[in-house]
């Protein structure tokens, strides 16, 4: 297994003063369970429970006190009890709720145990079915891999530890990254096709996996739907959504279906708690809140953009596209970044922004909240000057600087609007796009919070 960076979150929350049981959420196969036992080998004693399985069931149905179960799952993992470091992984915990109740007593009785959970279909039972101990426990999110770790696993760490450290000087690789980057592109991040790339170097190979976790996010309809009119919905919109990558939507009717706006609505939340997909709304604020308009057409973005190629037939375009921000209009492009984007944080409730004037043509890409900024952030290739939303963008912001997404190597432009506001263009390549806080940290001062 090659390294996650979730890995490191991990270790911070093991070395936290004020640690509580960790639940890891995300989406089928991003590498949850993978990860916990990758982080459990560093542990003394490392127990892992799988609430598939009924014997561990029954375990919590006949639950008596924490003493006794510790005991009991010591027993079944065929590990004696002994002193030190003790990590216990509850996976597909959303099968007993009694093991969701018991997280609580863990954080009370047995703090110095440390206590992990996940599930493949936990996202779309939580406030539904199960409901986890308020304030006793803590949430991470995972992701697909990031390009980051796409060089990690490729074999390139070195490169990403100089880009780390020295962004201004990336351009010395800048051939053999935008190769990487558009090799991620095809490949995407989930990290099985990320090992099986890394093993065969042969794109085609990664069809039957691909075609397995379709099939998989199908077949957990029947697990997650209301009922049978929302599993058609949300079946339909597995099957038929992925053209709409990066494209404004409306829900009513949604790609030349005839459901109403509410049905798919619903079907399409009960996706984005699955993390199979984000609805990003737009934003017309240039300084914070940065608050969603949901009165307004999203933008679907969907969890890899690998699945997208693969599910939408595009992967030939990008072979042949001279520049990436071309391929189907850009959306490709724009389905990456956000990708990019998301991974920046850990955080269950982070969300992705795009910034639009009402009644106006204006429209940036996405916002990038940087130390109480918001960063407009562009992916368009072509001369400063035609990028006219963007100025509009930075002739109302609180700051000066702005961020744009190309294929070309890394460079800073002093910018000047209509109105002679100046500002710094950050053109950023696609495989910088993950070091965005190390980039803006030399542009955009750290706040000092002061009580």
């Amino acid at each position: 297994m090659y390294s996650r960076d979730a890995i490191s979150q991990l270790k911070e929350w093991a070395e936290s003063d004020h640690r509580k049981p960790l639940i890891v959420r995300g989406a089928r196969q991003v590498g949850k369970t993978s990860v916990v036992k990758e982080f459990g080998r560093s542990f003394e004693n490392f127990i892992y429970v799988n609430l598939e399985d009924k014997i561990y069931r029954d375990i919590f149905d006949n639950f008596v006190n924490l003493d006794y179960l510790l005991v009991q799952l010591y027993a079944l993992n065929g590990k004696p009890i002994r002193k030190g470091k003790t990590l216990i992984f509850f996976d597909e915990i959303q099968n007993s709720a009694e093991a969701i109740k018991q997280l609580r007593y863990f954080y009370e009785d047995k703090p110095e145990i440390y206590v992990i959970a996940a599930g493949s279909l936990l996202e779309t039972l939580i406030n539904v079915h199960l409901s986890f101990p308020v304030g006793r426990v803590q949430y991470m999110a995972m992701h697909p891999c990031s390009f980051r770790e796409f060089l990690v696993a490729t074999g390139s760490e070195h490169i990403r530890r100089y880009i780390e450290e020295h962004p201004e000087h990336a351009s010395a690789f800048h051939d053999t990254l935008m190769s990487a980057f558009r090799s991620y592109m095809l490949v995407g991040g989930m990290p099985e096709a990320v090992a099986m790339f890394v093993e065969t170097k042969d794109v085609l190979s990664l069809d039957g996996i691909y075609e397995s976790l379709l099939r998989s996010y199908r077949d957990d309809v029947e697990k997650y739907a209301r009922n049978n009119s929302q599993g058609a919905i949300i079946r339909f919109i597995i099957d038929k959504g992925w053209t709409q990558v990066a494209s404004k939507i409306t829900l009513g009717k949604f790609a030349g279906s005839e459901y109403r706006a509410r049905e798919m609505g619903e079907a399409f939340r009960t996706l984005e708690r699955a993390y199979l997909l984000e609805l990003v709304y737009p934003n017309s604020n240039t300084i914070p809140p940065v608050l969603p308009q949901h009165t307004r057409a999203p933008k679907l973005i969907w969890l890899d953009v690998g699945l997208v190629n693969y599910a939408a037939n595009i992967r030939k375009d990008i072979f042949v596209a001279s520049d990436v921000v071309d391929v189907w209009r850009g959306a490709i492009a724009e389905q990456v970044v956000a990708q990019e984007l998301l991974t920046l944080s850990d955080n269950v409730n982070a969300q992705r922004y795009f910034w639009s004037r009402p009644k106006s043509d204006a429209e940036v890409d996405f916002e990038y909240m940087f130390e109480g900024k918001v960063v407009p952030i562009e992916v368009k290739s072509g001369h400063n000057a035609k990028l006219l939303s963007l100025h509009e963008f930075m002739d109302s912001c609180n700051h000066d600087v702005a961020v744009r997404v190309w294929s070309k190597p890394y460079q800073v432009d002093r910018v000047k609007t209509k109105s002679g506001k100046e500002f710094s263009l950050l053109n950023v390549p696609f495989y910088m796009v993950g070091f965005l806080p190390r980039i803006l940290s030399e542009f955009i001062p750290a706040v000092e919070m002061k009580f």
